[in-house]
């Protein structure tokens, strides 16, 4: 495997159901070996490029491209397996059932003899240091341990240039750990050509040889330097008190959770959701702190014990939210869920926004205002008529908030609020989730950023997870 050489003249993107091209005037040189970071602002075009090199665009239907954008002198959709892309979600990266056979996946979409597949998907499986039998399943696997697989079936092709889009976004400390470390054993071992798109600039450190800021016309090299949310402490006063007053508006008791019946996954759990008060669910991945969240917010059944509203949130509803219809959780309890994807239902950033208003029957007038409001709040108003699949990641989850707030709901359960997010877009969540809990609204934050809570003076539930 030998390092590729990728080059930028003049490139471009614009998706068709927009006007605004997603990048553009990018000029960029990246030498064989070579271990870019690429940074910027939330929406400047990262994963945008990093996704045109992968080949998987689309065509002319899709959008317009304009300038010249190569590997190794060919255009991308011609270097066919020269390029390998890992995503940022591990869980929706796995595509067959056994560690093997996902590993094999994209070799055999090459074509390549049975026997040469197998002794690739070793050699791979061992360079990312997943020690896991061929036939382990996929979906047993940590985050850490899915990202390394995936790591592993863009390397069993052999890539000239590993592209990563945020891999470690939703990963715990240790999963980063061991992500990062194996990227580096990787591209020591292979010399192929590395692009990262990541706002954990400091993780990377060692492992990369140049950092590229994009910004929203051209590209400017910037000195690696001191790592952290610029001046994330000081985004709320050095006393963030918690502001929590009155009984609590939900409470669980000896609760056990599961995405599946009788099958628990983090349990007993006891805890109270006051109003005014940011509670944050940390743990390592696997731990249940997702499926605690959707329990908590009424989408998934307890496994055993309860979780109960108090009269103040039911007002007339059943006690227990599981048994709520989707129009009375509306305006009491709001969720986000962690992959932005997995909510979005309308073909315009604005209709997205009027998706719970309208189901709540509200005038056009009161839609219409409340639209522009999230629109302008969420730095989203030059997105209005955009398609919301074609956001970058940090611009979806920022969707995602605004069509939750859109309803006013009394609780809000945030799954990885600030995943994807820039330093300025993250002081923004941060200032956005602060202004809920002074109106009194009570948030339930799962997240791997202690930065977060620690700046909103938050109360800490941590999940061990299963030994």
């Amino acid at each position: 495997m030998t390092g590729a050489h990728v080059s930028a003249r003049g490139w471009g993107w614009r998706y068709a159901t927009r006007h605004a091209w997603a990048a553009r005037g990018l000029d960029l040189d990246v030498a064989p070996g070579e271990r870019m970071l690429l940074t910027g602002l939330s929406g400047s075009g990262k994963s945008t490029l990093l996704h045109a090199l992968a080949g998987v665009l689309g065509g002319d239907d899709e959008g317009e491209s304009e300038g010249v954008l190569t590997i190794d002198g060919h255009e991308p959709h011609a270097a066919r397996g020269r390029s390998g892309l890992v995503l940022q979600d591990p869980d929706t990266q796995a595509v067959m059932h056994r560690v093997g056979d996902d590993v094999a996946f994209g070799c055999e979409n090459l074509g390549l003899p049975r026997d040469e597949i197998w002794d690739r998907v070793r050699e791979a499986l061992e360079l990312v240091g997943l020690d896991v039998p061929l036939d382990h399943s996929t979906s047993a696997l940590s985050g850490g341990q899915k990202q390394r697989l995936a790591l592993a079936g863009a390397l069993a092709m052999r890539p000239g240039v590993l592209l990563l889009d945020e891999p470690t976004a939703n990963l715990d400390p240790a999963g980063v750990e061991e992500v990062v470390a194996a990227v580096a054993r990787v591209v020591e071992a292979t010399g192929a050509t590395l692009l990262v798109v990541e706002h954990r600039v400091e993780a990377w450190r060692g492992v990369i040889d140049r950092e590229v800021r994009l910004g929203p016309i051209t590209t400017q090299s910037i000195p690696p330097g001191p790592a952290g949310r610029g001046g994330a402490s000081g985004v709320l006063s050095a006393e963030s008190t918690a502001l929590c007053s009155g009984e609590p508006l939900l409470e669980a008791r000896d609760l056990h959770v599961g995405r599946m019946a009788g099958q628990s996954v983090a349990g007993p759990i006891d805890l109270d959701v006051r109003p005014g008060e940011v509670l944050g669910i940390t743990g390592p991945n696997g731990a249940g702190k997702s499926t605690l969240g959707r329990t908590l917010a009424g989408l998934l059944p307890p496994v055993s014990g309860r979780v109960e509203a108090a009269n103040a949130l039911r007002d007339g509803a059943k006690p227990h939210p599981i048994r709520w219809q989707s129009r009375q959780l509306l305006t009491r309890i709001g969720t986000v869920l962690q992959s932005p994807d997995h909510q979005l239902l309308a073909s315009t950033v604005r209709a997205e926004l009027e998706v719970g208003p309208r189901a709540l029957g509200l005038p056009d007038d009161k839609i219409a205002r409340r639209s522009d409001e999230l629109l302008e709040r969420l730095r989203l108003d030059h997105l209005g008529a955009a398609n919301p699949h074609t956001l970058s990641g940090g611009e979806k989850r920022r969707l995602t908030v605004a069509a939750m707030l859109a309803t006013r709901p009394r609780i809000c359960v945030l799954d990885e609020p600030t995943f994807g997010q820039d330093p300025q877009t993250w002081r923004e969540m941060v200032g956005i989730i602060d202004g809920l809990r002074r109106e009194g609204i009570a948030v339930v934050a799962i997240t791997h950023d202690l930065d977060l809570l620690e700046t909103l003076g938050a109360r800490e539930l941590a999940l061990a997870g299963r030994a």
